[in-house]
């Protein structure tokens, strides 16, 4: 199995999980404020929707249809992955687990989004995350080393990283030291998660947030 065929199983893997995790989910806990700033769980899996949705001649289009204003871009495509309700914009997203459409992103940036986005959804909602453990390690080791799509290495910059249920380690300074979750969700700017570690170094980490 390529690389690039093992990052699609296990983006499609978390898509699947998510899913599952939404089936029945109470219409009124649809509109409950997610982790992403400005936007509730529908609004985020839409968000994710569209995602899986767009390749790179279309995305290039919506940028230049939206005069190269990004946020706006991405409000436009959510829009239109919303549909008229909470089980239309599920079944929208089951359309798309397997889907091997992606903007112009590295694989690894794209299964950082589903982990990421996933975890916005899930902890507003009191559902426990159940990630394989290689997967986000994989994704950690992508955050620290890159700030594409989202300020993750600058953020983590003179600090030391420590995974306290994987192997992952990373960067050098004051600690911190958490979940393998945590820290990644920490490293792209989630100040809650900030919560669950620990080491001289997360108030540090925290106001960066």
């Amino acid at each position: 199995m390529s690389r690039t065929t093992g990052t699609w199983r296990l983006i499609h893997a978390e898509r699947a999980a998510l899913a599952a995790d939404l089936a029945g989910l109470d219409e009124q806990r649809w509109a409950t404020s997610s982790l992403c700033s400005g936007l509730n769980v529908r609004e985020v899996l839409a968000h994710m929707t569209a995602a899986a949705s767009l390749n790179g001649p279309r995305w290039m289009a919506g940028v230049i249809r939206c005069r190269f204003d990004f946020d706006k871009q991405v409000a436009m495509r959510l829009a239109e992955q919303l549909g008229a309700s909470p089980a239309e914009t599920l079944a929208r997203f089951e359309r798309v687990v397997t889907s091997t459409t992606t903007p112009p992103l590295p694989r690894m940036a794209m299964l950082g989004e589903v982990i990421v986005h996933s975890a916005d959804i899930r902890r507003p909602l009191g559902i426990k995350p159940d990630h394989p453990i290689d997967t986000v390690t994989h994704v950690a080791r992508h955050y620290e080393r890159s700030d594409m799509v989202v300020l993750a290495k600058g953020r983590v910059r003179g600090l030391r990283l420590v995974a306290t249920d994987g192997p992952f380690t990373g960067g050098e300074g004051p600690v911190v030291s958490g979940t393998t979750l945590a820290l990644v969700m920490a490293m792209t700017g989630r100040a809650a998660y900030c919560d669950d570690l620990e080491g001289e170094g997360v108030a540090i980490l925290q106001e960066r947030c």
